[in-house]
């Protein structure tokens, strides 16, 4: 999931959960909004700790420059 995706279920989560007050049978609204924050939360910080690992850099190695003596004028 991405972190796209991770914002959009906090979202969703949150209109669920205090700006609706619709009532379905069998079917809390409210939990179902509070868990989506939840797993989006999670995923935020699961995708932030992942993209630090990938953001390591490592040094080039050294390159040597040899020059080359074919232009030098005689």
């Amino acid at each position: 999931m991405s972190l796209g995706g991770c914002i959009i279920l906090v979202a969703v989560g949150a209109i669920l959960s205090f700006a609706t007050d619709w009532h379905m049978k069998g079917v809390n609204l409210d939990l179902v909004g509070w868990i989506l924050m939840i797993v989006g939360l999670i995923g935020v910080f699961v995708f932030r700790s992942v993209g630090r690992r990938r953001g390591v850099v490592v040094p080039p190695a050294q390159t040597t420059v040899v020059e080359d003596e074919r232009h030098r004028r005689i």
